[in-house]
């Protein structure tokens, strides 16, 4: 273990505070400095490995909120909900309001890279993450600041169907299990009432198999709709071709 300066190791204190975490006898300090560290700072002791197991770490974490919060969700609900949560977008957003930012040390040009802020907010939190699922070896460090963000933003997918990314979980399952991209074919439509109504009508296709159909007003609300009829069908075939926990 390396012996950390006591500047560092009080400013680490302090991000755990601010996490809402009471100073716990079972962090690994360590390893919660490398998930803090950028590789520009140091070529071996960085968050890059962290990732890999953060990645897995925040789906179960992801997963067991979605199963206690809402028992009677459908199978795909859960998927589609779940791909909003992990995305980088939204882990960089969660990162951000805990102000990740002040604690992660990045050195040279990046320090001043803001096109890729967004993007070392979001690996930082996953490395985060699996220090402290590493520390624990389960989610009881992870759940609770995780938690706090995931409730609201979960109620808001839940509102708002069109904020379900069912294209996010659809890309995700047919990753995993052929390694390959959904093909969408969008043709525009326009009713014979009004001339001036626009609608789109999508299909999604894979293997020469279609998956999946629907329309909408756009045609990124008409492939959401495809991809849902999809998703939700394979799911419900077949509930452990589910998109993996986790193991978008």
């Amino acid at each position: 273990m390396v012996a950390l300066p006591p500047q560092r190791q009080d400013a680490l204190h302090q991000f755990i505070l601010k996490l809402g975490l009471a100073p716990d006898p079972r962090v690994n300090w360590d390893l919660l400095d490398t998930a803090l560290t950028h590789p520009t700072v140091s070529a071996t002791r960085n968050y890059e490995r962290l990732e890999f197991i953060g990645d897995a770490a925040i789906r179960l974490a992801s997963a067991e909120f979605l199963w206690e919060s809402y028992p009677d969700a459908k199978v795909g609900d859960y998927a589609a909900i779940r791909s909003v949560l992990v995305s980088d977008r939204t882990l960089a957003e969660i990162a951000e309001s805990y102000g990740f930012q002040r604690y992660l040390l990045v050195g040279g040009s990046a320090s001043g890279d803001k096109a890729g802020y967004h993007s070392r907010l979001a690996d930082a939190l996953e490395a985060v993450a699996a220090a402290l699922y590493l520390s624990s070896h389960d989610t009881t460090l992870v759940r609770p600041w995780l938690d706090k963000s995931f409730r609201p933003l979960a109620e808001q997918v839940r509102q708002d169907p069109a904020r379900q990314n069912y294209k996010a979980a659809l890309q995700e399952w047919t990753q995993g299990h052929y390694r390959q991209l959904p093909d969408y074919r969008v043709v525009e439509q326009v009713t014979r009432e009004h001339h001036s109504d626009r609608r789109f009508a999508a299909e999604v296709w894979l293997h020469n198999r279609c998956l999946g159909r629907g329309t909408g007003r756009s045609i990124k609300a008409a492939e959401q709709a495809a991809a849902q009829e999809a998703f939700v069908a394979l799911s419900e075939a077949d509930p452990s071709q589910q998109s993996p926990v986790s193991p978008s």
